[in-house]
């Protein structure tokens, strides 16, 4: 509403109700190619195909077609061939200017038909296939056309807009446009050096070295100020500016962009970079364009062969251009005006590189403004450095020097950059001589020690008097980035006297190691507050009444040295791999054995010579119970003997045909790795035992306390035997384990099964055990592995 502007669309572009900020009309029309009938809804019928000319009455641009037919135009494109025809509307030819107009239709034989041959392409091309930045040849003097086709769906021929495509003809396709377009040959080097009221900024463009580059191919948008712009300016910032080619260098190349914008296709506000390589905002409101906001463009849509001009009445001035008291902005006024008013500025030379700090307005509160003007330029003077620091160039511990000749300190954490007491807000700018920081408040150097701080409040006396305990006072004086949690007296009056006696003895101990616990670090909290992992939470008693919670005082730990001393950084070491010794639970060793104990290896006789009576073993155990006799294997045929087992566990125990110690640290790895070579264990042989051999029992000492590891699954056909079990465990839910994850990332066995297949037909026993491992992947997926062995 408010505009006569017609947009072509599809069903994949949606302008949304708004252009340019203007409420806009949605008209459905017959898709190309199909029409309406009477009396029934949408547009069921397929339009009548015809040539070129009689498709230019269909989409009712009855000049175009009144002009080829004085031109004798008509015979070409109503006769054999394949053409592209940008008809411009009705509407576009009345936009012309009356003399030019006339001067066509004057000269019809010449000057008409050569106008519409410049709209017409010798192929058949639809909008799909008209490309951003596409160059294609037209019908006159192989003069070219410039096609931009945007993300918003705008298709544009030499910045004319398709408002409506896409309509087949016979011989061809035709596009109607909004604007009569013409031949284009120059430059944007051009048409700058001989349009006379661009002089101003064409000289400034030639000094800076830029003009060379808009002389050359390319796809370019100059917004291009004319001689009154450029007057604007003042005689005094030209002057400065002309001396310095780097800065005309970015003055013109911010008003450059290395892409084609037209005023048509420009729907919205949007943000393109510039060739300088900040970025403006261009937009639109009704009719006009607009630049950052602004109604500044005179003329729009200048086309050349590579690009396009814009003429505006302001000269865009980037911050790469300005001296640094010129990068202020409206939310820091105060600070300029104070640093005006106390002489500072004027002792900044333009050609003395600076760094404003810049406090917001806010910081200037009423008490900050009553204080001394001798004493508020000392605190002014803190916010101005000597020398450029952009915000990339700042680092950690940095000390920046100030006009005054102070050193201020730099801290760099995740989410903010401060510098001494105050914090960076967002919109740091870079100037010609210089670089400004938007800062929170006023900066406000230290002038004493920690010690000295808490000596001068009063409140921390009871703080004071441990840390001399602990011979730390001295750390609190020297020179270094600390950060002290320091409790108030109020905080230690939920502790007793039993507690400060406590803490006093625990100081002295800290006192008399070589290693305090204190860090040159600026936040020590992290080690006070996160203890190294597999530490037992401690409990505090303290007095909660306090209206300061952070004032506390920190947990008293009975054993403070074991976490600020030497805090382990792999604490889960020693959890998930305990040293190798003698233990009443050896499951737990069995988990995850210590980096670098050699496996041990259980010899295994997996197929020995037929007829070979078994050997007993004789091995030395660690456990401290006595081990019964061991039977012999009976010779050949005897029938089995029943197992009598000593057992020390609550769960009942299935009955077992082999005999294994189990004090073995490591038995998982016997079973894991088992040689090929000759071996004296007896239950190497019911692995494989001669043909017509019976199973043979063996006597088994399961005298550990965890006899589940020794539940392999009896021979088929074995009746179960009576057990008689020690129920003195002092741990009986430890034999309940079920290990579920491991951290570490190595292997660690959950289960030992037995497996044994019977063969009926050749009376053979095969034995197997599978074992169920854990492989930690990471620290949150497991993967279990069954392997059979």
């Amino acid at each position: 509403m408010g505009t006569k502007k017609k947009y072509f669309s599809t069903c994949r572009n949606w302008y949304k109700g708004s252009i340019c900020g203007k409420k806009a009309v949605v008209l459905y029309e017959c898709c190309p190619g199909y029409m309406k009938l009477e009396g029934m809804k949408g547009c069921p019928a397929v339009a009548p195909i015809d040539h070129v000319y009689g498709t230019l009455g269909l989409v009712k641009a009855s000049t175009t077609q009144e002009y080829s037919d004085l031109s004798k135009l008509r015979e070409e494109i109503e006769g054999k061939g394949s053409f592209t025809m940008f008809t411009p509307s009705n509407e576009a030819w009345d936009l012309l200017e009356p003399e030019v107009r006339s001067a066509l239709v004057s000269n019809v034989n010449v000057e008409l038909y050569n106008a519409l041959h410049y709209h017409m392409v010798n192929r058949r091309m639809l909008t799909k296939d008209l490309k951003n930045d596409k160059y294609i040849t037209s019908m006159y003097n192989n003069m070219g056309l410039y096609i931009n086709h945007y993300s918003n769906g705008i298709v544009t021929v030499n910045c004319a807009r398709i408002i409506h495509g896409n309509q087949v003809a016979t011989n061809g396709v035709v596009h109607v446009i909004d604007r009569v377009i013409t031949a284009v040959g120059n430059t944007i080097k051009d048409i700058l050096e001989v349009n006379e009221d661009l002089s101003s900024f064409s000289a400034v463009a030639s000094a800076s070295g830029v003009m060379d580059k808009m002389g050359q191919p390319g796809h370019f948008t100059l917004f291009a100020p004319t001689n009154e712009a450029m007057e604007n300016l003042g005689a005094s910032f030209l002057e400065r500016i002309m001396g310095d080619k780097e800065v005309i260098g970015a003055l013109v190349n911010y008003h450059l962009l290395n892409s084609v914008q037209c005023s048509e296709a420009i729907m919205a506000g949007s943000v393109y970079e510039t060739v300088e390589g900040s970025t403006i905002e261009i937009g639109c409101d009704g009719d006009s364009l607009t630049v950052n906001g602004i109604k500044m463009v005179l003329k729009k849509d200048i086309v050349t062969s590579n690009g396009v001009i814009h003429l505006i009445d302001k000269v865009l001035i980037p911050d790469s251009a300005k001296e640094v008291m010129e990068l202020v902005g409206e939310s820091q006024s105060t600070f300029s005006d104070m640093v005006s008013e106390l002489g500072l500025s004027a002792a900044m030379k333009p050609e003395t590189e600076y760094t404003l700090l810049a406090p917001l307005n806010p910081a200037f509160s009423d008490e900050v403004m009553s204080i001394d003007q001798s004493m508020l330029k000392v605190i002014l003077e803190n916010h101005i450095l000597k020398l450029k620091h952009t915000l990339s160039e700042l680092y950690n511990g940095q000390l920046l020097e100030t006009i005054s000749g102070k050193l201020l300190r730099v801290f760099i954490y995740r989410t903010a950059v401060c510098i001494e007491n105050a914090c960076m807000v967002r919109g740091s700018k870079e100037g010609s001589n210089g670089a400004l920081h938007l800062m929170s408040s006023l900066i406000k150097p230290a002038q004493t020690t920690i010690y000295q701080l808490l000596m001068s409040d009063g409140r921390f006396n009871i703080f004071l008097s441990l840390m001399e305990s602990a011979g730390l006072t001295e750390l609190l004086k020297q020179e270094g980035s600390y950060t002290v949690f320091a409790p108030t007296d109020e905080a230690f009056d939920g502790l007793t006297e039993q507690d400060i006696t406590m803490l006093t003895s625990k100081l002295a101990v800290i006192s008399s190691s070589p290693q305090p616990p204190f860090t040159s670090s600026t936040h020590p909290e992290e080690h006070l507050l996160k203890p190294p992992r597999g530490t037992p939470p401690q409990t505090t008693q303290r007095n909660t009444s306090s209206t300061h919670p952070e004032e506390q005082p920190l947990n008293p730990n009975p054993h403070p040295e074991e976490h600020l001393l030497n805090p382990n950084p792999h604490p889960e070491e020693h959890l998930l791999k305990p040293p190798l010794t003698s233990s009443t639970h050896p499951e737990e060793h069995l988990l995850n054995p210590p980096r670098g104990t050699p496996p041990q290896t259980f010899p295994y006789l997996l197929n020995p010579p037929r007829g070979t009576p078994p050997q007993p073993t004789q091995r030395n155990t660690s456990s401290n119970l006595p081990l019964p006799p061991q039977p012999q294997p009976p010779p050949r045929g005897t029938p089995p003997q029943p197992t009598q087992r000593n057992t020390s566990s609550n769960l009942p125990l299935p009955p077992q045909t082999t005999q294994r110690n189990t004090s073995s640290t490591h038995p998982e790895e016997h079973l894991l790795k088992p040689p090929f070579t000759s071996s004296n264990h007896p239950e190497e042989h019911l692995l494989n035992p001669p043909r017509g051999t019976p199973p043979q029992t063996t006597q088994r000492n399961t005298s550990s306390t965890h006899p589940e590891e020794h539940l392999l699954n009896p021979p088929r056909g074995t009746p179960p035997q009576p057990t008689q079990r020690n129920t003195s465990s002092t741990h009986p839910e430890e034999h309940l384990l079920k290990l579920t994850r491991v951290i570490e990332g190595e292997p660690s066995i959950t289960k030992v099964t037995r497996v044994i297949e019977k063969d009926t037909g050749r009376r053979s026993v095969k034995i197997s055990y599978r074992l169920q491992y854990i492989l930690t992947l990471n620290r949150r997926k497991c993967m279990r592995i069954n392997i059979k062995v």
